[in-house]
């Protein structure tokens, strides 16, 4: 799942979701997963994996923001507690950063769920044309990763990368 919102100017503001991009609501009335949390993700090995990726394309490297790690673990754990994904079940992805302090510019989202690690997600990612066009977006320059486990659901994992300029 992706979302990329650009800024151009003070006031505007555009919403692009791309091909292969959908939201799959919670089911009326579905409980909250117990238990679902935070899953340990190693962000500095997720930073070099997409760093190489964009510079075999051209592209400038990426710093993890801790700002955006916290972005990015409210929307995993959000999604793993509602066993859905989304890209505003934490609210939208512009809010989120905003609320983290971050000079709002450019920015990108991928989600996904059922992987069991980053490399399987980034490789999910990257087969996606819509989630690749994120990760190869021209003005990233940081990035947040974030996973949450949620056992008793049906993809068990959930991901969120928030990426910034």
């Amino acid at each position: 799942m992706l979302r990329r919102v650009l800024r151009a100017g003070a006031p505007a503001l555009a919403a692009i979701a791309l091909a292969g991009c959908s939201t799959l609501p919670a089911p009326e009335g579905a409980p909250r997963v117990v238990g679902a949390g935070p899953l340990p993700v190693d962000v500095e090995a997720a930073r070099r994996a997409i760093a190489l990726y964009r510079s075999a394309h051209g592209l400038g490297a990426v710093e993890v923001d801790p700002a955006l790690n916290r972005v990015a673990q409210r929307q995993a754990d959000a999604m793993a507690r509602a066993d859905t994904l989304s890209h505003t079940l934490a609210g939208e992805l512009g809010a989120r950063v905003a609320a983290e302090g971050i000079k709002r510019g450019a920015e990108a989202e991928n989600v996904s769920a059922g992987y069991p690690s980053f490399e399987r997600a980034l490789l999910g990612w990257q087969h996606s044309p819509g989630h690749d066009a994120n990760l190869l977006y021209r003005p990233i320059r940081r990035i947040g990763i974030a996973a949450a486990a949620a056992p008793g659901t049906r993809y068990k994992t959930y991901w969120a990368l928030v990426m910034t300029d």
